[in-house]
């Protein structure tokens, strides 16, 4: 194993495997997982519901919009479903890049996923906060034709920027890289559907630092910054669970369950 994964630290990529029931994780991301759960018992339909947006999305994208490139920047451990196995499922010659700076998603990575064969598939050790080079990447450039269209996915990623960390300059940067007709991709927590009592509770653990919190939740005004200048796709910024659902809404989780916003707008 890498000495640079610190097993004694929780990570969010972990936790959030941990959150889908996943095995790739340590004890001290079931140990984080478990206090957010204590305070939001929602988190795990949050964590369902955010990857059931990024299939959906990626299903859209390869489809509908006829996208054939995909740059998928804060990746995650591997479940089911990823990125390129939905991709090329609808377009086998789609090309992927995968961008994450925890060195254990990937070691998974490189492992487990493989590209068809009129495909490809990339793995970037590179981070949200640097865009110039992951946008300057050999492999990057040797996978992706930037002046073709591609989709950039940026699920679950920018809420762990805080705003001094210019979080719309960074996207800004990495969509002005990308040709008209390209797309945007991105879900972002939010404290808007908690309710008042569960956040105030969350807020008083964080005060008295028996919480460590490392995501910055935005409102929905914050969170429509990021797609400022693109054309949002119907049914433009909504809780992930309510973007093209595929069951009844009867089925669909209550708003308070799925504190996380998702949308995809194309650039014009």
């Amino acid at each position: 194993m890498s000495d640079r994964i610190d097993t004694t630290v929780a990570h969010p990529a972990r936790r959030y495997n941990y959150w889908l029931g996943g095995k790739d994780n340590f004890a001290a991301d079931r140990e984080s997982g478990e206090q957010i759960a204590a305070l939001y018992p929602a988190i795990r339909t949050v964590a369902r519901e955010n990857r059931g947006f990024l299939q959906r999305a990626v299903r859209f994208l390869a489809g509908e919009a006829g996208i054939r490139q995909f740059l998928d920047i804060g990746t995650g451990i591997p479940s089911a479903n990823n990125t390129h196995e939905v991709a090329q499922a609808a377009a086998p010659e789609s090309r992927v890049v995968y961008v994450d700076n925890d060195p254990m998603v990937l070691v998974h990575a490189r492992a487990l996923l493989a590209s068809s064969p009129s495909g490809a598939t990339a793995y970037l050790d590179a981070d949200l906060r640097r865009p110039d080079e992951i946008l300057a990447d050999p492999d990057l450039r040797r996978t992706l034709d930037l002046s073709q269209p591609v989709a950039l996915m940026l699920v679950a990623v920018a809420h762990f920027l805080d705003d001094d960390e210019r979080p719309y300059d960074l996207v800004t940067r990495l969509l002005d890289a990308l040709p008209s007709g390209s797309y945007l991709a991105m879900t972002h927590v939010t404290m808007d559907f908690i309710p008042p009592e569960v956040a105030e509770r969350m807020l008083a653990e964080v005060a008295a630092g028996r919480f460590r919190a490392d995501g910055y939740p935005r409102s929905y005004a914050d969170v429509a910054r990021f797609f400022a200048g693109l054309d949002l796709v119907e049914p433009g910024i909504v809780p992930v669970s309510r973007w093209r659902p595929e069951v009844p809404e009867a089925q669909l989780p209550p708003l308070a369950e799925t504190s996380i916003y998702g949308a995809v707008a194309r650039l014009p």
